[in-house]
């Protein structure tokens, strides 16, 4: 058996698979990321919410936001190592995109979520990434990012009165609730990142699709623009932000020179099938 973990910085998607049966169990978690959370944090929130019944001898493999370096990764590995009396192998969750999208096969993965990130795929590993810098500094593209470019146009009257009105009346929040909430409460990329539903449902505004492709702009030029790879590989992307704004994802990459490949919601099915075969 092998359990299979794939955690953003919002929720953690556990899948228990049988490579002989080919049969999967699914757990659903709050999102883990050693960046935000000590091992404590990570091993109460597995104790009070994990569902699935882990045989004994079963081998675990960790993929997650935030998991950058052996230092950060060891958090994970003890907090796992309470919970589950096992080794778990722990990698970043770019690496989760590269697997799910590319395989054995060379190509560029991006991750377009609540954070962003970006890389060059050998087929084996990952040989050249551009650091996202999180989404104070970078991450282009993610949710946290347009939904943080969002809020500051809204908040400083840069948009249309009429749909500011409608957010204000749809999301029951004050000026002051939404500062309290980017500079006081935990996980404020988390909190900006859900605004990216209204600016779906929305689009038909100028001014929010303006918004999504420029954000996507930035992606292809400060990111992608620097694998000489992109030139002649289709990119690949996972996430939420890449799945629900498609259409304008391929406007912009093709408008940047890029030719696109698959697109997922999740890199969890690719991630199945890629533990499945190996």
């Amino acid at each position: 058996m092998k359990l299979v973990a794939d955690s953003g910085s919002t929720k953690t998607t556990w899948c228990l698979i049988d490579p002989v049966t080919r049969s999967i169990e699914t757990s659903h978690t709050s999102g883990i990321n050693p960046m935000y959370q000590d091992e404590d944090t990570i091993y109460r929130c597995l104790q009070s919410e994990f569902t699935l019944g882990v045989p004994a001898g079963t081998a675990l493999y960790f993929y997650g936001a935030g998991c950058i370096n052996d230092l950060v990764n060891d958090i994970i590995r003890k907090a796992l190592g309470r919970h589950f009396h096992a080794t778990a192998a722990v990698e970043s969750d770019l690496m989760a995109a590269a697997r799910s999208l590319c395989r054995n096969s060379e190509g560029i993965a991006c991750i377009l979520g609540t954070g962003s990130n970006s890389c060059y795929y050998d087929g084996n590993a990952i040989k050249r990434q551009v650091s996202p810098l999180g989404y104070m500094l970078g991450d282009e593209g993610s949710g946290a990012v347009i939904g943080r470019k969002f809020i500051a146009d809204l908040l400083k009257n840069q948009l249309p009165e009429t749909l500011g009105k409608k957010f204000f009346e749809t999301n029951k929040l004050t000026p002051h609730a939404i500062m309290d909430h980017v500079y006081k409460k935990p996980f404020p990329n988390r909190f900006l990142a859900q605004f990216t539903e209204f600016i779906h449902d929305n689009l038909h505004e100028e001014s929010m699709k303006k918004l999504v492709k420029n954000s996507f702009g930035e992606f292809f030029e400060r990111n992608i623009r620097q694998y000489p790879e992109a030139q002649h590989l289709p990119l690949n992307f996972t996430g939420s932000v890449a799945f629900y704004f498609k259409s304008l994802l391929l406007e912009v990459a093709s408008e940047s020179g890029f030719g696109v490949g698959t697109i997922t919601k999740s890199p969890m099915e690719g991630l199945i099938n890629y533990h499945f075969d190996y």
